[in-house]
């Protein structure tokens, strides 16, 4: 019985699975040298001679066997006849330095700027005896009376220092240098004291003036702001250390915008940005100031932070806002069309045009992507080749076909005579 070679391939863009066709193994190594046809659209059919297509009726075409050579990194080149590669309607661009630009398009948060946000708590255990800032959201200025205390340490304190003042004023013509001393550093430890627990200085002198103990002494407002937190009420009894109100200026806001991971390597300080907030017809114009050096772990995006004033008090903290960020353009970088490129999963590969119906799969190193289309370079191409930017897949299919037909049409090596006999 003859031997038979079954050559089994798919059809390409998703064709049938037809019967393969059957070649005698005797006649495959005597005709190995000549030439054979096929159908371009149909390669898996092959003839010893010229004619037509049994599946479409296209006229066959002579069969290049991978005998195109091999390129310079090791690949081997494959030949496609200018029938073929013109039924392909292959299109070639040119490797070529160019600037690559982009903008980022994404979401961006209002926030407080945290430098302009202050907690107010008591230093010392007590009641509160009357609040003077009693809503959230109210604002407060700058030394204006926040909430009064009463502590009777706080009041033992006054008295304290009402009793140091008038031992160093009866203690000012003593003869003794040492008894004015001490007595001088009683008064500035009594004060120092009072200081401590965030009384201010002007409150200290109209004690020392007046010379009555106040029942309950206010706690000021360290800032200009509103009062973003409060988590005390009238009557209440705090303990020392408690935080109880937070006060935030927002004169001056940040704006948190969410870059991914691909993205990182165009956002840096000092980039442009635009923000387009809902109610406004303009876009608002600011810089990045930072970019955070982590990633947040639920969205998988780093914040970069663009410091905007907010004169009216027009901005609220949370609003959404768009943000374009301007990225620096990298320029004179080495780069084809993003098309050209074939993602195997492992490695990234194109097609180099040689000339001649001869082209060479070169395995590249992609840098960035750009608004246009465009991918830089790394290594794997030199400036002026010709990579292929349409029907990659079928010069890819072409090439794993002669590829495999290479190694089918070369005869086995018989084996030598030791190896023969080491079966025996």
């Amino acid at each position: 019985m003859k031997s038979y070679l079954v050559l089994t391939l798919l059809l390409l863009l998703g064709s049938p699975v037809l019967p393969p066709q059957l070649i005698p193994l005797d006649r495959c190594y005597a005709a190995s040298a000549a030439t054979r046809y096929s159908c371009g659209m149909h390669p898996m059919v092959i003839a010893d001679e010229p004619g037509l297509c049994p599946i479409c009726g296209m006229e066959l075409t002579p069969l290049q066997a991978a005998d195109g050579g091999v390129g310079r990194t090791g690949e081997r080149v494959i030949k496609v006849d200018p029938v073929t590669v013109q039924r392909m309607a292959l299109r070639t661009a040119a490797v070529e330095p160019r600037t690559l630009a982009r903008r980022i398009h994404t979401v961006g948060l209002v926030d407080f700027a945290e430098p302009n946000q202050y907690v107010i708590n008591s230093k010392i255990s007590g009641w509160i005896e009357k609040l003077h800032v009693n809503e959230s959201g109210q604002q407060v200025a700058a030394g204006a009376p926040l909430l009064e205390i009463y502590s009777p340490a706080l009041v033992a304190a006054q008295e304290e220092l009402l009793l140091a003042l008038d031992s160093y004023q009866r203690l000012q013509d003593s003869a003794f240098p040492e008894v004015r001393k001490d007595a001088e550093r009683l008064l500035n430890a009594a004060r120092q004291r009072l200081r401590l627990w965030d009384i201010l200085d002007r409150q200290i002198a109209r004690l020392e003036k007046t010379g009555r103990v106040s029942k309950t002494l206010p706690l000021a407002a360290p800032a200009s702001g509103i009062v973003s937190r409060k988590q005390v009420r009238e009557g209440e009894f705090v303990t020392a250390g408690r935080e109880l109100l937070e006060i935030s200026a927002i004169d001056n806001l940040w704006v948190y915008a969410d870059i991914y991971e691909y993205e990182i390597s165009w956002v840096k300080p000092g980039l442009a940005a635009l923000i387009q907030f809902p109610f406004a017809e303009q876009p608002v114009s600011g810089l990045i100031s930072t970019v955070y050096p982590y990633l947040d772990a639920k969205t998988r995006t780093i914040k970069a932070r663009i410091d905007l004033p907010n004169p009216g008090l027009i901005l609220k903290p949370d609003m959404y806002a768009d943000v374009t960020i301007l990225c620096a353009p990298f320029k004179a970088a080495l780069s084809i069309p993003a098309e050209a490129v074939l993602y195997t999963g492992k490695r990234e590969t194109v097609f180099v045009a040689l000339g001649e119906g001869r082209f060479e799969p070169r395995r590249v190193r992609l840098g960035q992507y750009d608004e246009d289309g465009y991918v830089e370079i790394l290594a794997g191409l030199n400036l002026g080749e010709q990579v292929v930017t349409s029907a990659q897949f079928m010069l890819d299919s072409e090439s794993k076909l002669q590829e495999a037909l290479q190694k089918m049409l070369e005869p086995e090596p018989v084996p030598k005579q030791e190896a023969l006999e080491e079966l025996f």
